[in-house]
């Protein structure tokens, strides 16, 4: 197959990325090149920071968008901010934007890199799992009792950011963020948001909770799994929308600063012109994605059932999370095989026209040691995790294919492994 070859290639790596579904493409045909306001083929191209005929065109687009967004995630279209992604999201709500509120944030372990690192450059503190990757409630409560404890004065109930000067509420430094993800992007795991806000509005009152439900929007209804939740981030490509967009809905009364500071827009919340075609097609993507929720959960649960069902009957497959002792997405098949090379079996895979991958979808695309795998305590340097995902799209021939692919590359490798000739044989 040619490496530029995509057309026969069998996707098992969703939770990365998606193609755009129709109605995303269809939203955003108007304002790539369609016809514009003064009847030439240029698109729907206006500002909607301008004042005249075409800004007001695009600030009608967004609005309408807003609303889309705020009704699938379960709030107020006042309340839904605009970014350029789930990391940028992530980033404003772990650190309260520029300047940073006081105070030390707290994630769970296994968090994307978009919320540990900004936590972790900001001095905050990590919170265990259990063996499936779900954060340990009464460690959590331990966490922020202890941080909070350190300190005197009251709780976190904000700021206020006016004409270009953020002033924040007198309080303790204490906690300033919890964040918690939805569903794990390695593991699928599933968190309990509500049991998790009931602790920390316990033991650290008025501080916001955030949660990264990037992996959870295609497969969850984030108005009822997530609605307890001060801040949640979103992207679009991860459910058939266009990369590059996404939304952090911040609920009142919380505010944030800017963390990218300009023009004042999204109320002061977020400067940057719009990417208006993103936007719309962002929206209307989380639109077909939840009217579909409810038959896409129930046909791509069983068809991820099949596929783990067939690969644990390979010798040395196992999966890494127990479902019956724990809820995962539907679209996530996470495997340990032991006595094989992690990127020789997904190289294999490749050529022969598979693609999966080891865990999250970062940087260079080279596998690293998994933080999450570290903290559930799997580490062990004789078995490679291999994560497949599904995806709304996905069909029984492509699961057929995986599964006769992967027996056969997971054969291929040992049989090399064991003549001690590993790499580029096809």
């Amino acid at each position: 197959m040619s490496p530029t070859d995509c057309s026969e290639l069998v996707d098992m790596d969703h939770a990365a990325t998606t193609a755009l579904c129709d109605e995303s493409i269809a939203a955003m045909e108007p304002f790539l090149m369609g016809t514009d306001l003064t009847g030439r083929g240029r698109g729907r191209y206006g500002n909607p920071s301008g004042s005249h005929a075409l800004a007001r065109d695009a600030v009608r687009a967004l609005d309408e968008a807003r609303e889309q967004v705020a009704t699938v995630l379960g709030c107020e279209p006042g309340e839904v901010v605009f970014t350029s992604g789930g990391t940028e999201a992530d980033n404003h709500a772990v650190t309260g934007g520029m300047p940073p509120r006081r105070g030390t944030p707290v994630c769970s372990a296994v968090e994307h890199p978009a919320v540990l690192r900004p936590t972790q450059a900001l001095g905050g503190a990590t919170v265990a799992v259990d063996r499936f990757g779900r954060v340990d409630l009464t460690a959590l409560a331990e966490t922020v009792r202890t941080i909070g404890d350190g300190h005197t004065g009251g709780s976190y109930t904000g700021g206020s950011y006016t004409g270009g000067s953020y002033t924040e509420n007198s309080r303790a430094p204490g906690v300033s963020v919890v964040s918690v993800m939805t569903a794990n992007n390695e593991l699928g795991t599933i968190n309990d948001i509500s049991a998790v806000a009931e602790v920390v509005r316990r033991h650290a009152p008025g501080v916001p909770l955030h949660t990264d439900a990037v992996q959870a929007a295609p497969w969850l209804d984030l108005r009822s799994v997530a609605c307890e939740a001060d801040l949640v981030s979103v992207s679009a490509h991860k459910l058939g929308g266009p990369k590059g967009t996404g939304a952090l809905v911040v609920r009142r009364p919380h505010t944030l600063a800017p963390l990218l500071h300009g023009g004042g827009q999204e109320r002061d919340r977020r400067g940057g012109t719009h990417n208006v075609a993103g936007i719309v097609g962002f929206a209307a993507a989380l639109i077909a994605a939840a009217r579909r929720r409810p038959v896409s959960v129930e046909r791509i649960g069983a068809l991820r059932d099949s596929l783990a069902q067939r690969l644990v009957a390979l010798d040395g497959v196992t999966e890494t999370i127990d479902r019956r002792k724990a809820p995962t997405l539907p679209g996530h098949c996470h495997l340990l095989v032991r006595g094989v090379v992690g990127e020789e079996l997904l190289l294999l895979l490749e050529q022969r026209g598979v693609c999966a991958s080891a865990a999250s979808s970062c940087a260079s695309g080279a596998i690293g040691a998994s933080h999450v795998l570290e903290a559930i305590g799997v580490v062990d340097p004789d078995v490679a995790p291999v994560r497949l995902t599904l995806g709304a799209d996905s069909t029984p021939a492509e699961v057929d294919r995986a599964v006769e692919t992967f027996t056969v590359s997971l054969d291929r490798v040992r049989s090399l492994s064991r003549r001690g000739a590993v790499g580029g044989a096809r």
